[in-house]
């Protein structure tokens, strides 16, 4: 199912997310309703929160496939890169984000089974990107230069 992308503005997206505690089948059907999401809306990353569920879950999709990060905790960081941004929460607009250029992860899958990963350069950038939403940042409280996208 199609889910409503909620846009800034929305207290949801400035919540700090609860833990996934029930890995049932509430939970697969929002990660699956993510997937379809994200996909729709050409992105390369949602965050649970971006679809009104405060927790702690996000999925990406880049060249290096897709991912479901359920309770996702940074390990370290390396590294750094400075590019263009934009989310699917804030419709029009980009900025230029500062994010490390290498970052490991530890998580948990959809089964509730732990697992880590590393993801360099435009990969790194959406972990960290969708990330953030978790913790009710969101990427223009980072970004310099925020553009229209007509203007970029």
């Amino acid at each position: 199912m199609i889910r409503n992308i909620v846009q800034v503005g929305d207290t949801v997206l400035r919540e700090k997310c609860a833990p996934v505690t029930s890995f049932d089948e509430s939970l697969f059907s929002l990660l699956d309703d993510m997937k379809e999401t994200l996909r729709k809306a050409e992105g390369a990353g949602l965050a649970a929160p971006q679809v009104g569920v405060p927790l702690r879950a996000v999925v990406v999709d880049v060249e290096e496939g897709y991912f479901e990060l359920i309770n996702p905790v940074f390990v370290w960081q390396k590294g750094e890169q400075v590019g263009p941004e934009a989310c699917l929460s804030v419709k029009g607009k980009s900025g230029i984000v500062r994010r490390p250029d290498k970052v490991k992860v530890i998580f948990q899958d959809r089964k509730g089974d732990k697992y880590s990963l590393v993801a360099r350069g435009f990969f790194a950038r959406a972990v960290c990107h969708e990330i953030d939403h978790l913790d009710g940042v969101l990427y223009i409280d980072k970004a310099a230069d925020i553009r229209d996208e007509e203007d970029v």
